[in-house]
């Protein structure tokens, strides 16, 4: 019988032995490979966190103990610890497990996590709530180097160390983020990792000078005050140090022994202190070891190999992006493409090859990479942003601020707009809409298909008269010979694709190509419905919203984002403002955060799949 199925909660991790965590952890990786190569997921971050969690459940008592799992994606092998792993076949599929700490799971998921860098914010929130009421019990933040790049990270490490409340922070050290990390931090923690026998030393002096007989202690005090000039030349952890943290580390994250014995000297401080591990992404299986930036989430694969299965025919919205960009860089020695630590995720490995010195990875730093922008177009250059919806979030105030206020011709590429599919809730971009189109000087489009899109990057190529954001979704761009058409982009105007009677259909983006296929099921009932597709969201198409106005008895809109404050709405705007006297429609996505599952599934609940939308609009006009 494996170790692994004796392993239920963590009251059963507890009874084991070091030889036996040591098997219980090869055991896990087996079983997670095993479902994840089904599932998909993401492989390589938990794979690398596996004796480092165990370690963790066997020292900490959660969840009186609070474990917060910073992004969170390496939560896998906590969830199979904590009474959750017969059902980790159903991780990130709809109805099943989500891939993030969810807190409606299980009491031992304290916080939800999904974007970078909130760990120890939150967990320093908990001990202070803790030290307000009186309670005793540990606080653990778990964050890794990538997400250390981020600004609220200092923050939080800044506040800790003043105000000195108890918190063990835990540094994952594994080198990466999604993709190699960047940036005078990196280079930090490589000079810490080259320096690991440090602790061993200093540990070794205090011993010494303790032991020796009446002298020893004042001895030792007098090093103490010495060591402020001496650790600027010793210290791996100086820059903790000088934060108000103690530093201990590092310590090798696959060696248990020493995970249970630094964890355990980190819960005797009294006061915060950080925990340096060293961690290896895709542990355990080679494949992943290789190639931890593809293994970071991955769908599901073959694995004996390693290879994608269901591999999709067809090219990818952000290799479209990439591939155009490089195009237009070649022609513009001024266009500079601006990543937060997603090369490749958002399309752009090309254009760091084949042109370095005009690409700029900010590692992740999304505020920073708008600003940064900003810094670059006030110059005369032309900065494209490529970045995911939801992580644009995290840059909303240089948005406003930085950009659009100065109205700089900055351009944001933004990925995987709307439904996103088993990420969940905190990676769907069904925001983005709402939270840009009230923003003045901002102009916003988006693609119904490759070719559109490539046309809007020309566009924006020759458009200096202030930002643009154009919105793309994950996955595969569609060309559809029906609707295609040489219709130039041209400034705030629509596309008239199909010219009809009474109703008329107004979609945006990826929504344009269901919305044909609801025409023609419309039209087997006998309607014949006019399809716009609106490729600006922001100025509309006025002349062509007035012309609708006149014409059509029901106008529907279409779109991926939430209903509130998105395309529906500020359609309604504009046909009161034109004295509109017909019926509206207005079809999206409600006002709620959307749960995780195959983006297909999700279109199908909430009936944004053709079917849907055909019901839809049928029960509208009956």
């Amino acid at each position: 019988m494996k170790i692994l199925d004796k392993v239920n909660c963590i009251l059963d991790l507890k009874k084991l032995n070091n030889n036996e965590l040591n098997i219980l952890s090869e055991e896990i990786r087996e079983f997670l490979l095993d479902n994840i190569s089904k599932t998909g997921g993401h492989v390589a971050s938990n794979l690398g966190v596996v004796e480092l969690t165990i370690a963790i459940h066997k020292v900490f008592n959660s969840p009186k103990d609070k474990i917060i799992w910073d992004v969170g994606h390496q939560c896998y092998i906590h969830k199979i610890l904590t009474g959750r792993k017969n059902r980790i076949s159903t991780l990130r599929q709809y109805g099943g497990l989500s891939g993030f700490p969810k807190r409606s799971e299980s009491s031992h998921d304290v916080f939800e996590t999904g974007h970078s860098s909130t760990s120890i914010s939150a967990g320093l929130g908990m001990a202070i709530a803790r030290d307000i009421k009186g309670e005793n019990n540990e606080v653990v933040s778990v964050i890794g180097d990538g997400s250390m790049t981020a600004g609220m990270a200092f923050e939080a490490l800044n506040h800790a160390g003043d105000i000195k409340n108890k918190m063990i922070v835990i540094l994952n050290d594994n080198e990466m983020s999604i993709s190699q990390n960047v940036g005078g931090l990196s280079k930090y923690f490589d000079r810490i990792r080259t320096a690991p026998t440090y602790g061993k030393m200093k540990d070794d002096v205090e011993n010494l000078l303790n032991s020796i007989p009446a002298i020893g202690k004042t001895m030792y005090r007098t090093a103490e005050r010495a060591k402020d000039s001496l650790k600027y030349f010793l210290l791996p952890g100086i820059l903790f140090e000088e934060l108000g943290f103690k530093y201990l580390g590092p310590v090798d994250g696959h060696n248990i022994p020493a995970l249970l014995n630094i964890l355990k000297r980190a819960k005797l401080v009294n006061g915060p202190v950080i925990v340096h591990v060293l961690t290896k992404k895709g542990k355990g299986y080679k494949p992943a070891e290789d190639r931890p930036d593809k293994f970071h989430g991955s769908s599901s694969f073959d694995l004996k190999t390693g290879k994608a299965l269901n591999n999709s025919n067809g090219i990818k919205y952000s290799q479209v992006f990439g591939d155009k960009l490089y195009e237009l860089a070649k022609k513009n020695k001024d266009i500079i493409a601006i990543t937060a630590a997603m090369p490749s995720g958002t399309g752009l490995e090309k254009f760091k090859h084949k042109l370095p010195k005009r690409f700029i990875d900010v590692g992740i730093a999304e505020q920073h990479a708008v600003t940064l922008a900003a810094g670059l177009a006030s110059e005369g250059l032309k900065p494209y942003f490529s970045v995911y919806s939801t992580f644009l979030q995290r840059g909303y105030d240089q948005v406003i601020h930085d950009v659009c206020l100065q109205n700089l011709p900055v351009v944001f590429a933004i990925d995987r707009a709307g439904l996103v599919g088993n990420d969940g809730e905190t990676h769907h971009g069904v925001f983005d809409f709402s939270y840009l189109n009230h923003i003045p000087n901002l102009t916003i489009m988006a693609p119904k298909d490759k070719k559109e899109l490539e046309d809007m990057l020309e566009f924006t190529y020759h458009y200096n008269e202030g930002p643009i954001a154009i919105r793309y979704p994950r996955g595969l761009s569609v060309e559809r010979a029906e609707l295609s058409t040489n219709n130039e982009i041209s400034f705030g105007k629509g596309e008239l694709l199909k010219e009809g009677k009474n109703i008329a259909i107004m979609a945006v983006g990826k929504m344009v190509n269901i919305s044909y296929d609801v025409c023609l099921r419309l039209e087997e009932d006998g309607y014949n419905p006019t399809l716009i597709n609106a490729r600006f969201l922001k100025p509309l198409d006025r002349n062509l919203i007035k012309k609708v106005a006149k014409e059509y008895n029901l106008i529907i809109t279409l779109e991926d984002n939430i209903v509130i404050g998105g395309f529906g709405s500020v359609i309604n705007n504009e046909l009161i403002n034109q004295s509109y006297k017909g019926k509206t429609l207005n079809i999206g996505l409600p006002d709620e955060f959307i749960e995780h599952g195959d983006t297909d599934d999700l279109f199908k609940k909430y009936k944004l799949d053709v079917n849907g939308v055909y019901d839809i609009i049928r029960n509208k006009i009956k």
